[in-house]
């Protein structure tokens, strides 16, 4: 803190701030020589990092380093000169580091949230504005205003000092919580896949959410809020759950079942409620599933516990299609099977083993009708794909070497013709072949 302006702008003009500036100098070098050779030792961090950003100095190692320094290099310069870059020096670097601690673990807890950019700015605002007062000596008179200004509030008196600090103590202990909740989740959640990380992501919710408790009793705690008074908050809720919140309370008990459990893993291939798709997270509340058309679907919990629910990944990944193609009755079966087999295997998709399979599935009305059966391995990369590049080979094939797909034909009956044999009816029959635009009428007699 400045005490006396005047005596620390008379040392800011003098020669011995050059010696501070050049420590300063050394120090913000050592820093960033540090933190680039630990960003380089572990080969690009992900974004999410809270130490490491996209760049050396987005992290929050760079500014705590570099304040470690900062008090290291004051003291010595201490001993030496009069102190006057790093009195302003200093509270600057220790605002820097609590705005990026806070930055980084709001981004890194709420990733996806709207409002974590309000908060970041008003979080910024705050902390300038404490660390300007703070400098300028204003801070300590502030605070006596504010411990000024109580009230009662049942046997206990409180100010809006007390409030103030008890609500940057609430906010300090969220954020430690959140940190550590989130550095436990990225540890947790490391190289898992399938069932391992559905476990995993059971573990790391659980946490989070003793952690987030833990720290609100503190955070109460520190605002002086007497704990036994959430009592009566806690049979509040109880009545709650028990009339309007049983939809919530039952969501967030399936997520945990789904989780332990896992008859559902983030990766499966699901069918939900006629809608079919991939999920990709599973939360305490509700189940993400993404289709393969793009569109998301957010199911909740307690819906994959109480209906019933196709995963078509949980014993095995493997799926099986077919097709059905129907031939003249002249065709050569033998020549026709083999043409179906190689325009099935020839896909990469299609799997060898189990090995496709054609056979002569009926006597149609209008020709003989093959069925192909086979396997794809990957069902989340599509199945309409697939299926339509098997049929169009099909039909490829079978153009190549002439073999017929009949029309449909229908039976049309006339009034008045003669029957074999000199008879006559009423009716007669006749066949109708549609090819197109034209029609044919072979009379039966």
């Amino acid at each position: 803190m400045i005490d006396d302006f005047l005596n620390w702008l008379q040392v800011f003009t003098q020669r011995g701030v050059l010696t501070e500036l050049a420590a300063l100098a050394v120090c913000v070098a050592l820093a960033w020589l540090v933190v680039k050779a630990l960003y380089r030792s572990l080969e690009n961090p992900p974004a999410t990092s809270i130490w490491f950003g996209r760049r050396v100095v987005d992290g929050v190692l760079f500014p705590l380093l570099l304040l470690c320094l900062g008090y290291a290099a004051r003291a010595l310069v201490h001993k030496y000169a009069p102190l006057a870059v790093f009195k302003v020096a200093i509270p600057a670097l220790v605002s820097l580091v609590v705005i990026r601690v806070g930055v980084r673990v709001l981004h890194a807890a709420f990733a996806q949230a709207r409002w974590i950019t309000a908060l970041e700015r008003t979080i910024s605002w705050v902390v300038w504005g404490a660390t300007v007062m703070w400098v300028s000596g204003l801070l300590p008179i502030v605070l006596d205003e504010m411990e000024q200004v109580s009230w009662k509030l049942g046997g206990s008196v409180l100010t809006l000092r007390n409030i103030i600090e008890g609500a940057l103590t609430a906010g300090a202990v969220l954020i430690v919580m959140l940190w550590i909740s989130a550095a436990l989740e990225a540890r947790l959640l490391r190289e898992a896949t399938g069932g391992q990380l559905s476990l995993r992501k059971a573990v790391a919710n659980a946490t989070r959410t003793l952690l987030m408790t833990v720290g609100v009793m503190v955070a109460l705690s520190a605002v002086g809020i007497d704990l036994t008074a959430l009592s009566v908050l806690g049979g509040a809720i109880g009545v709650g759950i028990g009339l309007g919140l049983q939809k919530l309370a039952a969501n967030y008990v399936s997520g945990f079942v789904i989780l332990t459990e896992r008859s559902m893993r983030i990766g499966d291939m699901v069918r939900v409620d006629n809608f079919e798709g991939r999920i990709t997270d599973i939360t305490a509340r509700y189940t993400l599933i993404r289709s393969l058309a793009g569109r998301e679907s957010i199911v909740p919990n307690e819906l994959l516990i109480t209906s019933r629910v196709e995963n078509l990944s949980l014993a095995d990944p493997k799926v099986w299609q077919s097709t059905v193609v129907s031939v003249g009755y002249d065709s050569n079966v033998e020549l026709v099977s083999k043409l179906l087999l190689d325009a099935t295997v020839q896909h990469s998709r299609v799997l060898a083993d189990p090995a496709p399979s054609v056979a002569l599935s009926a006597f149609g009305a209008d020709g003989l009708e093959f069925t192909v059966g086979y396997w794809i391995g990957d069902p989340e990369n599509g199945q309409m794909n697939i299926r339509s590049l098997i049929n169009t080979s099909i039909l490829s094939a079978l153009r190549t070497n002439g073999i017929e797909i009949p029309f449909p034909q229908r039976v049309v009956r006339h009034l008045g013709e003669p029957l074999p044999g000199g008879a006559r009816t009423d009716v007669t029959a006749g066949v109708v072949t549609q090819a197109g635009n034209k029609s044919a009428v072979h009379n039966a007699s």
